[in-house]
């Protein structure tokens, strides 16, 4: 799946109780975006107009910034008091900054934080406000067609035809947006319903030209055209199931050759209605939370981690692949829990006291609180928890799977968009339980839950890659299929030579759109109506 198009995010900065710079007057603050790149590099993005004589300024000038949740997007907001006419903001009197991530923003929605000084004091009393707001239009258009009395175009047999709609760009020419399935060997065909968004079928205008064209499919690529027309989306609007809205489906070359034409065939739109879908931000900033577990594994083939040639190893700087995996994916999915307790899970050891073989075991050792503190608690109990296991085996998947599923299956109680869970697993390799695997996984794709699975060191990993379900659907071992494909897998060592940020993009890019799948699925609300 092609990454999502990106979503724009508004944002609109307030400030309060502002240091006074200025004798006889008040402060004249403006305030100025800078985006960090990868590196410690701040550039400027844009900044607001400047307020005259307020220590409590609201600006009307709106920042628009990219939003990618797969990354850690670093902003800084800085306020300054304008005094003079120089674009340069050396020369003028610097009130205080805010830095934070895009993630935090958008997942508080409104975010108010004191400002700080060069140095991190306070400024003063200072505060600032950031309100995020997603710029989109999440309009979608549900069509259903048929189409009666098609020209055949087949020697043999009856013609097997399929529509394409394309849009108008400025320019005049059209592009395709939209091809429906092929129904075989039928002139009076029923295509199933479906969904497009209102700007990709005619950019939102519902008086823009829709081309539709009928084509007879032929498996060497040489389709024949039935016939085509032309509407507006007002016109499909008027379409209901009792007074179908039709067209005549005209060839012009058949036309111009015969005397008598009249078409070649009807087009009959059924229904055509317009709704509102949510995004991943309305979930988000609605109050969903995303709930962040990892699940480690200590199999004996990862070799013994006193030894610098085990996966587990600790390099002097007290690093390794897995570790990296934990902070890579780790860093950006913590701006959207607000506890920020994370549960992390090992498997596949011996364990203390009694060294029996462990598939589900807390990293802390603490059962009934397995929560570890932040992204560097995870860090620190998997650190101390290495000398104290023994490394064994096999290597089960499902038990952490089902720990997880648990959780998720009783966040559905809800009823409402309010939960979402997030497994990675990180593992260097061949899974001994297939089977329940396929069968947990396959259970928890009913759930709101998505799992991730990084693999590290050079073993083979087809068994990950028929997991993933992207060149098929995954079934169980009694043949149910995974209603949707909630595995995304890398192997760590495509990622050896990237910046820490290129793991997390990978693993991450599917995750919004299978959030927004399963609430969808399941017509879930967020608990917190954001246009409310």
């Amino acid at each position: 799946m092609a990454a999502q198009c990106v979503t724009k995010v508004e944002l609109t900065i307030a400030c309060t109780n502002l240091l006074d710079k200025d004798v006889g007057s008040k402060s004249d603050p403006l305030c100025v975006l800078l985006q960090n790149t990868s590196g410690q590099q701040w550039y400027e993005v844009d900044r607001t107009e400047r307020v005259k004589n307020s220590l409590n300024p609201k600006f009307s000038k709106k920042f628009l910034i990219d939003y990618y949740f797969e990354l850690v997007q670093k902003l800084k907001f800085g306020i300054y008091d304008i005094d003079n006419k120089t674009y340069d903001l050396n020369d003028d009197d610097f009130l205080g900054e805010l830095e934070c991530t895009l993630g935090q923003i958008v997942s508080s929605r409104t975010l108010t934080k004191p400002l700080v000084l060069k140095n991190g004091k306070p400024a003063g009393r200072g505060s600032i406000t950031i309100t995020a707001e997603e710029v989109k239009d999440n309009r979608v258009v549900v069509l259903e067609l048929e189409a009666r009395k098609l020209d055949n175009k087949d020697f043999f047999g009856k013609s097997d035809p399929y529509l394409e709609f394309h849009k108008q760009t400025g320019d005049g020419n059209w592009v395709m947006v939209h091809r429906t399935e092929v129904i075989k060997n039928n002139l009076n065909p029923v295509w199933r319903p479906f969904k497009i968004s209102l700007n990709s079928l005619c950019y939102s205008d519902m008086d823009k030209s829709i081309k539709v064209e009928c084509y007879d499919y032929d498996s060497d690529g040489s389709h024949d055209l039935i016939g085509s027309f032309q509407t507006t989306l007002s016109k499909l609007k008027e379409a209901s199931r009792s007074s179908p809205v039709e067209f005549e489906c005209i060839n012009e070359k058949k036309r111009q050759k015969k005397k008598n034409y009249k078409n070649s065939g009807i087009v009959s739109v059924k229904h055509c209605e317009i709704i509102v879908e949510c995004t991943f931000l309305d979930y988000i900033m609605g109050g969903c939370q995303l709930n962040f577990t990892v699940g480690i594994d200590f199999t004996g083939s990862n070799g013994d981690p006193r030894s610098p040639d085990s996966l587990h190893y600790l390099s002097p700087n007290g690093v390794n692949e897995y570790l990296t995996a934990i902070w890579s994916v780790g860093m950006v999915i913590q701006d959207y829990d607000t506890d920020k307790m994370f549960p992390a899970f090992g498997f596949g050891a011996q364990i203390p006291p009694s060294f029996q073989v462990s598939h589900e075991f807390p990293i802390n050792f603490n059962p009934s609180n397995p929560f570890c503190n932040g992204i560097q608690g995870i860090v620190d109990a998997y650190r101390a928890c290495l000398p104290q296991v023994k490394l064994y085996g096999p290597t089960n998947f499902s038990p952490i799977i089902n720990h997880v599923a648990r959780f998720a299956a009783a966040a559905t109680q809800q009823q409402t968009a309010s939960q979402y869970f997030i497994l990675l697993i990180i593992t260097d390799g061949v899974i001994t339980d297939l089977d329940q695997t396929r069968t947990a996984i396959v259970n928890a794709s009913k759930l709101p839950m998505s799992i991730i699975i990084v693999g590290v060191g050079g073993a083979d990993f087809d068994a990950m890659e028929f997991l993933d379900g992207d060149d098929g659907v995954l079934r169980s071992s009694s043949g149910e299929p995974a209603v949707r494909d909630i595995v995304q897998f890398v192997p760590f060592r495509k990622f050896q030579n990237s910046p820490r940020e290129a793991l997390a993009q990978c693993v991450l890019a599917e995750v919004p759109q299978q959030v927004v799948n399963y609430f969808s699925t399941y017509k879930l609300q967020p608990p917190k109506n954001p246009a409310a």
